[in-house]
């Protein structure tokens, strides 16, 4: 999965909890659900406020339980949830993407040819009439079958010397994936990077920890760099110039149990943005018109697109008589 919506959450203990992350009450923990649809996921949400204000059965009485033991079990109960969630996402966007690959596997070629066959039936109405739309509309259809350039010359300077492309070390790193806006850097963007890349440069290091904060640091500066962002680069720049972060004083347990459910619900709002775009892509709205059986589905657009290549084909027939 894309951006934070991949693998199993850490544990409350992570290192990613947010800095700021002290509420004064509990939060609703995230909802669970069987299926990528978070609309109908409500049994998470209940689990979780039951499990932080009301003791199981069996154990010991709400006024007799630590708020610290009842928000522990809340915690839990919305990990499980988000886990579950997470599950459903993840098969959802395995299916997406297996179709998607069939897809192209199977009726590329079939869209290939009737590409060719409209590019062939403009041409030959045009070369009939003479008519000037006829001969614009005969050149738009050939464009649109052009051959496509190599795959050498397409992935030319996409791949880093560890084969990975840009978006891949960027998902790797979990650094945000963002598209370069020109193929060479403003001068504004080269200048910023010039002073940081001197500043910051893993060589001025004093000792090993100090080499890795600056190892990490020009990694991002690298990357804004190669996309040309001079915005971002501002902000490095003024994060150099701050200095390390200062160590935050430690949290305590009710708070550390607080920042972990907060953290549960935001992970759970990007699961459901994910989920949301892949049940509207064109790919999974295909699936959804076939969830018991979407190979058979694809026998079935390939059957539509044989009959659409012969209606083209007797169509090119006569015009070409």
């Amino acid at each position: 999965m894309t951006h934070e919506a991949a693998g199993v959450p850490p544990t409350r203990n992570d290192d990613d909890r947010p800095d700021d992350a002290r509420p004064a009450e509990p939060q609703t923990a995230p909802e669970a659900t069987d299926s990528p649809d978070a609309s109908d996921a409500s049994d998470g949400e209940a689990g979780a406020a039951s499990a932080a204000s009301s003791p199981s059965d069996g154990g010991p009485q709400g006024g007799d339980e630590r708020p610290e033991a009842r928000l522990a079990k809340a915690v839990q109960v919305a990990e499980q949830a988000l886990i579950e969630f997470e599950i459903a996402v993840e098969t959802f966007r395995v299916e997406v993407e297996n179709f998607s690959r069939l897809h192209h596997q199977k009726l590329g070629p079939m869209y290939a040819r009737l590409d060719e066959l409209d590019a062939q039936i403009a041409e030959a109405r045009a070369a009939r009439t003479g008519d000037p739309e006829d001969l614009r509309k005969a050149k738009e259809a050939r464009d649109i079958v052009m051959p496509m350039p190599g795959v050498d010359e397409l992935f030319h300077d996409w791949m880093d010397s560890d084969g990975l492309s840009p978006e891949a070390s960027a998902m790797l790193t979990e650094q945000p994936v963002r598209p370069p806006k020109r193929v060479r850097p403003s001068e504004e963007a080269r200048r910023l990077y010039r002073e940081l890349a001197r500043k910051a440069h893993p060589d001025l290091a004093q000792d090993e920890p100090e080499r890795e904060r600056r190892d990490e640091f020009i990694t991002r500066v690298n990357a804004a760099y190669g996309r040309g962002d001079v915005e971002l680069l501002k902000e490095l720049a003024a994060e150099w110039a701050a200095g390390p972060a200062k160590p935050l004083p430690p949290l305590s347990e009710s708070e550390e149990l607080y920042a972990r459910l907060e953290w549960l619900s935001r992970r759970k709002e990007l699961l459901t943005v994910l989920a949301k775009e892949l049940e509207e892509s064109a790919i999974g709205s295909m699936l959804r018109m076939a969830p018991d059986d979407p190979d058979q589905l694809l026998e079935d657009i390939g059957d539509q697109l044989l009959g659409e290549v012969s209606r083209r084909e007797a169509e090119l027939a006569e015009l070409v008589q």
